[in-house]
Order: structure tokens, then sequence, then C-alpha cells
């Protein structure tokens, strides 16, 4: 990022150690700099979705830099996941045929349930494979697997969790961080939200809000899609041998499996 410093720019790093992501200044205004963003930010911006996207330069390494207005704010407390507004902008993007029609054009296809089946089969390390609770975990999979159409399937985030939700000073919501975006079963969003942060008995009060009713199909691909989410992140931490929050997300597999047993 060079460039920007020689034209007298002030680059502060965030979100880690990969130094992709600048929070910017020059000449007293703000931004959001992000380098190589899929172009699927600018839909996400029109759409309200994100800050929004001022522009995007390619500078001389090759590399393409998007700015966005930077929004000073806070992210969702876990409590406020059940709200409205939460909701109604899930629908949104679920409900979105620009997202849809982006992603598309961008060569992506949708991520049906057999396909994810196949990626945790042939991902889990032999230690997280053979733990109880992800074998019992692994058994469902296997024998719920939900029969969905191609056609059935819209833009979802991946990675619902409270820390990425932006709550702007000015009260406007946002969805941020979408490089796990994916054409999939709203339910994979929709699942990691209700089981994470809505009490069992509050889901079909939050799934009207969405505007869908909680029926039998749902309750089970929401099951389903979140026990994949969850396996997905005991094997996550375990790669990087963070054991607690490893430990936290075999806990979390055996509450899933555990509620609404009829499904």
């Amino acid at each position: 990022m060079d460039h920007f410093y020689q034209l007298g720019w002030t680059l502060d790093p965030i979100g880690g150690s990969s130094k992709s992501a600048y929070k910017a200044e020059i000449d007293g205004d703000k931004f959001f700099l992000k380098r190589n963003t899929s172009p699927f930010i600018t839909t996400l911006s029109v759409e309200g979705i994100v800050p929004q996207l001022v522009w995007t330069k390619r500078i001389e390494t090759g590399e393409v830099v998007t700015a966005q207005h930077w929004k000073n704010g806070r992210e969702l407390k876990k409590t406020e996941m059940n709200s409205s507004r939460v909701a109604r902008l899930m629908n949104k993007i679920h409900s979105s045929n620009k997202l849809l029609n982006t992603l598309e054009q961008l060569g992506m296809k949708p991520m049906l349930p057999e396909l994810l089946l196949d990626k945790i089969q042939t991902s889990l390390s032999p230690k997280v494979n053979a733990h109880h609770i992800v074998r019992s975990s692994i058994k469902y999979l296997e024998n719920k697997v939900p029969q969905i159409d191609a056609e059935f399937c819209r833009v979802c985030h991946g990675d619902v969790n409270h820390h990425n939700w932006l709550l702007s000073d000015e009260d406007e919501l946002y969805l941020v961080d979408w490089e796990g975006a994916m054409i999939a079963d709203p339910a994979i969003d929709l699942g990691m939200v209700l089981y994470t942060y809505v009490d069992f008995s509050e889901w079909d009060e939050w799934l009207s809000k969405y505007g869908r009713p909680l029926n039998f199909d749902l309750r089970q691909r929401m099951k389903w899609y979140t026990l994949v989410q969850g396996i997905t992140m005991v094997q996550w931490y375990e790669d990087r041998k963070r054991f607690r929050e490893m430990n936290e997300w075999i806990l979390f597999l055996n509450d899933v499996l555990n509620k609404d047993k009829f499904v």
C-alpha cells in the first residue's frame, strides 16, 4: 500500500495479520480500504447491505483496492440478533436477484448439501473425526441430507455471527465481511442465527419477521446446515491448536443434536 502512503494517506491496518484492510484518512475524510475485494462488493453497496462504495482502483502492484465510506459504530450485541432489523436484512439478502445474478456472473455455482457433506468428510483430521460428538453429528448429516433443487438456492453470507453486523452511529445496519459468500440454501444462514442467538420458543416469531413460516422441512434443513458449520469450526480451531474454542464448538454441536429432537 506504499502507493497511498506516498500520496499522503494515513493507513491503520485492521482485521488481523494479513494487512488487507485499513482504516484510511486523507484531508479529513475517512475510508475503509481493502485490497483484492471481490467485484461483488459493488452490488452489495448498491443494495445498501454494506457501507457505500466510493471508488475502485488498480494500483501499480496490480492489486485492486476498494474504498468505502468509513462508518463509526459498533458490532451488534448477541441479544440484538433477535431483532426485526436483523431478520428483515437477512430476508433482503436472500431475496435479492441482483446479488444472485452477480455471483452467477462471477462463475459461482450452488453449494448443494452433497458438496458440503463431501467437504466435511474429506477435510477432518483423525483427532476431530474420532470425537464421539463429531461422529454423531456426521451420522446425522449422512442420514438427513436435504433434497433441494439448485433453483432454490440464493445468496448466503455463510458467517452471520454478531461480530459481522455493524450498527453505525447513524443507526444504519450492515452485514459485512463477505469473503465466504456462497449460493446456497438460505437455511445455512438462518440456522446459525436461530441456534446461536434465539431461544427455541421464539423461532416461529423470528421467522415471521423474516417472512416465512417455521415448518418441519425448514427445521430439519437448519439443523443439518448448523451441524455442518459447527463441525467446520471445530476443525478450524483444531488446526490452529486453539483447543478451548474447539471444545466450545463441540459443546455447541451437542446442543444442536439435542435441540428439536423431532427432526
